[in-house]
């Protein structure tokens, strides 16, 4: 796959190996870097087939939102479009949460480049899917470092919308590593409002990549991959 460095290394990527040693497979996207978060951009479908980014106690500042919702200039092939989105019922997503990018008022910019943006249900993307972007925040206090992999999950001949065919997922998926327990955790949630528990959605990542075909934290030691990523355990929330 074609690899695309944006406008130098991030802080993120430069500084932490662990971080780059992390990151999942890229099946059918070119990768990409950002400030504080890098994606594998899939033109297909016009948005990433995951986002990667760390959250951390300390990752946190005081800057608020921008909604600069505009097109990605390091996208080669060119991102999503604002008109995509005008009139289709569809919120612009949020795949790396602009509340994990607080830090400066570059980082919180930049994710508002529809690059990171998806088709997502309203009821969604205001509901169930802030509150688990609000606790994985929550988690982070009390865990420290978590490696944060999203992505959307699609039907082969799905709906689209706008003139630039942004493919509207079924659902979408976060895959979490928290580094100092040691411990690897997955949701996976359709594109629709709920009010059931964030716990009815959590599966293995065994069973999320088997679902999306992709291999997440992939150059952890075998052994403790594998251990890891058959795990269960309810996460308290």
């Amino acid at each position: 796959m074609i690899r695309s460095i944006g406008l130098g290394l991030s802080l993120l990527f430069s500084l932490n190996a662990l971080a780059q040693a992390l990151l999942p497979s890229t099946n059918i996207g070119t990768l990409y870097f950002h400030a504080a978060y890098c994606f594998s951009y899939v033109e297909e479908h016009e948005q990433p087939e995951w986002t990667f980014h760390m959250v951390c106690r300390d990752c946190y500042g005081e800057e608020k939102r921008k909604n600069n919702f505009r097109p990605d200039p390091i996208v080669k092939t060119g991102s999503a479009e604002l008109l995509d989105y005008k009139g289709s019922g569809f919120d612009r997503g949020h795949l790396v949460p602009a509340g994990d990018m607080t830090q400066s008022e570059y980082i919180m910019s930049e994710s508002f480049f529809m690059s990171n943006m998806s088709p997502q249900n309203p009821s969604f993307n205001r509901g169930i899917w802030r509150k688990l972007e609000s606790q994985i925040r929550k988690w982070s206090i009390v865990e420290d470092t978590i490696f944060v992999v999203t992505g959307p999950v699609f039907d082969p001949d799905g709906p689209s919308i706008g003139e630039n065919k942004v493919a509207i997922p079924k659902a979408y998926y976060k895959a979490l590593y928290f580094k100092s327990s040691n411990k690897m955790y997955a949701f996976l949630l359709p594109n629709e409002g709920s009010a059931n528990a964030l716990s009815t959605f959590q599966i293995s990542i065994d069973e999320l990549e088997f679902l999306v075909g992709i291999d997440f934290f992939q150059s952890l030691p075998d052994t403790l991959e594998n251990s890891l990523e058959s795990n269960l355990t309810e996460l308290e929330m």
